[in-house]
C-alpha cells in the first residue's frame, strides 16, 4: 500500500519512555520515509473525538528525556465500549468504533501506531481486524506483556523502587523497625521481585505466590534471633494471603479495569504489629514509579521500538508489534502479546535465586 500519512497515539497508563517512542516514530517517518505524522490526543479518545495535531521534527525536539507523553493518554476510552458522554463525564458504554474509523479516514491516516499495554494493544488488534493498518509498540512498567523480553518503562520503575529500598535500609536499621515498601504490580510481581533482590530485601510478597502471614513473621523473627533487629519487606499491590482476596481501595465505575488496588502494605504492617509488637512503617511508591526522567535503557529501548514500528509500516507488515528478542527488535503478532500475560514463575530461576539468598516469599 502507498503510505503518505501515519497516525500515532499513546494509551493506558503513562510511563517513562513514551516521548522517546513519539520522537523516534516522527523522526524516522519524516526523515527516512517522507511521511506526514498525525498525533491523536489522549489515546483512543482523540480518535473518537477527532482531537489531533500535526507532528513534525520541531514538535519532538527536546522530549527524549521527558517523562509522560506530549500526546496525553487515557485508560478509559475504549472505542468499542466508550463511556464518555457529550459533557465528558461517564455514561453508559457505547460502541463508537465506527466514529473512530470515520475520523481515521477523514484525517487520511494510512496506518496507525498504537503504543500501550495489554488493554491498548487489545483495542489496536480489534481495529486491525476491522481493516485498519495497525502496528503496536509495547509499553508497561509491569513488564507483563508476552512476546517481548522486556517493555520500556519497566527499567525506570525498577530503578525508582530499588532506590527506595536502599533508602529505607538506613532508617530501618537506625530505628530497629520493620519497613514495608508497597510497589505497583497488580497481577505480575516483576517490580517487587527484582527491586527486592537488587535492594537486599528480606521479604518479597508478589501476586504469583500467595503468602502465609505466619511465615512472614517467622522470617522477621528469625532475623531478630540472628541479631538483625530490622527487616525490609517489598510487597506488590496485588499480593494476597493464601485463601485471601486482593486489597481493593476503590471501584471506579465506567473503567475497563474498575478495581483500584492499594492498602496491602498497610494491612500487612497492621498484622505484623498486632502479632509481634514490632514497630512497622509503610512507604507506598504509587505513581512515583511512573514519572520522571526515563533511564538510559528505557530511552534506548523505546527509541528502537519506535523505529521498528515505522519499518513495519514501510514493509506493510501490519497487525504486528515491535518486540525485543535477545538483542534484536522484531515484529511479532499483537495477538501473541495480549493473549497471555507474562508473570513471574514461582519455580523459576529468579525466585530460586532469591530463596538462595535467604529471602522469604511468605510461603
Amino acid at each position: 500500500m502507498s503510505v503518505k500519512r501515519i497516525g500515532l497515539l499513546t494509551g493506558g497508563g503513562d510511563c517513562p519512555g513514551l516521548n522517546a517512542v513519539i520522537r523516534a516514530v516522527v523522526k524516522s517517518a519524516i526523515g527516512t520515509q517522507g511521511w506526514e505524522v498525525t498525533g491523536f490526543l489522549d489515546g483512543f479518545r482523540g480518535v473518537v473525538e477527532d482531537w489531533n495535531l500535526r507532528l513534525n521534527i520541531q514538535s519532538v525536539s527536546g522530549i527524549l528525556t521527558r517523562g509522560g507523553t506530549i500526546l496525553g493518554t487515557n485508560n478509559r476510552a475504549d472505542p468499542f465500549a466508550y463511556t464518555y458522554n457529550t459533557e465528558g463525564s461517564s455514561g453508559p458504554a457505547r460502541d463508537m468504533s465506527k466514529a473512530a474509523l470515520l475520523n481515521l479516514k477523514k484525517n487520511e491516516v494510512d496506518a496507525l501506531v498504537v503504543t500501550g499495554g495489554d488493554g491498548t494493544l487489545t483495542i489496536g488488534q480489534k481495529f486491525f481486524e476491522a481493516g485498519v493498518a495497525v502496528v503496536g509498540v509495547p509499553k508497561t512498567i509491569d513488564n507483563d506483556l508476552s512476546a517481548t523480553d522486556i517493555t520500556f518503562g519497566f527499567d525506570t520503575a525498577l530503578s525508582v523502587a530499588t532506590d527506595a529500598v536502599d533508602r529505607l535500609h538506613s532508617t530501618a536499621e537506625s530505628h530497629r523497625r520493620v519497613m514495608i515498601l508497597e510497589v505497583m504490580g497488580r497481577y505480575a510481581g516483576w517490580i517487587g521481585l527484582r527491586a527486592g533482590i537488587a535492594g537486599g530485601g528480606d521479604v518479597i510478597l508478589i501476586p504469583e505466590i500467595p503468602y502465609d502471614l505466619d511465615k512472614v513473621i517467622e522470617a522477621i523473627e528469625e532475623r531478630a534471633a540472628r541479631g538483625k533487629e530490622f527487616s525490609i519487606a517489598v510487597i506488590s499491590e496485588g499480593a494476597r494471603p493464601k485463601g485471601g482476596e486482593l486489597t481493593v481501595r476503590k471501584f471506579v465505575k465506567g473503567s475497563p479495569d474498575p478495581l483500584r488496588l492499594g492498602g496491602v502494605g498497610n494491612l500487612l504492617a497492621q498484622n505484623i504489629e498486632e502479632k509481634t509488637g514490632l514497630e512497622t512503617r509503610v512507604t507506598v511508591l504509587g505513581h512515583l514509579q511512573r514519572g520522571g526522567i526515563p533511564t538510559a535503557h528505557d530511552r534506548w529501548l523505546a527509541t528502537r521500538f519506535g523505529i521498528k514500528a515505522v519499518e513495519l509500516i514501510a514493509q506493510g507488515d501490519f497487525g504486528k508489534m515491535a518486540a525485543l528478542r535477545g538483542n534484536s527488535i522484531e515484529g511479532v503478532p499483537i495477538k501473541d502479546a495480549v493473549d497471555k500475560p507474562k508473570r513471574v514463575d514461582p519455580r523459576g530461576e529468579e525466585v530460586r535465586a532469591a530463596r538462595a539468598l535467604g529471602i522469604s516469599f511468605g510461603d
